[in-house]
């Protein structure tokens, strides 16, 4: 994966641990298609969870793995602007409980009792984007707010 990087960056592993939430954009026949998305980072690897009947971008992804994803940590507050915008290629993988409750406890927290039940069961159609990027653009987009 090539890291292009800005006149202001910003760590990427640290960044890829917060619980924000990613811009999937895929192609489809009557043109581009975003998806808001939760992810997992793993061995390079951007992971979402999605599903064979809910879901359109697996389709999408099935028909044409070039894709981009997004993902921007903003404060109006503090002007606080981070963005990484990811390009590569996704593929349509089996469902993998380890990784979909790594995902899950980023955003959900480590109590799964705790957990809203939508995330507690997983039914036969879930699967797993693996979305492994060629570039990463990361860029500080900070401002001082006037707030």
């Amino acid at each position: 994966m090539k890291i292009i990087r800005g006149n202001r960056s910003f760590e990427l592993e640290e960044f890829l641990k917060k619980p924000l939430f990613a811009h999937l954009s895929t192609l489809a026949d009557e043109g581009p298609r975003e998806s808001p998305v939760w992810f997992h980072w793993e061995d390079e690897c951007l992971w979402i969870i999605g599903s064979k009947t809910s879901d359109s971008f697996p389709g999408r992804i099935e028909q044409n793995p070039a894709c981009a994803i997004g993902i921007v940590d903003f404060d109006h507050t503090t002007g606080k602007v981070l963005h990484a915008g990811f390009r590569g290629h996704a593929t349509v993988e089996p469902f993998n409980i380890d990784i979909a409750n790594n995902l899950f406890r980023r955003y959900l927290g480590p109590n799964r009792q705790e957990w809203d039940p939508r995330f507690t069961t997983h039914r036969e159609d879930d699967i797993l984007i693996r979305f492994v990027p060629e570039t990463v653009v990361v860029r500080d987009q900070s401002f001082q707010p006037s707030i």
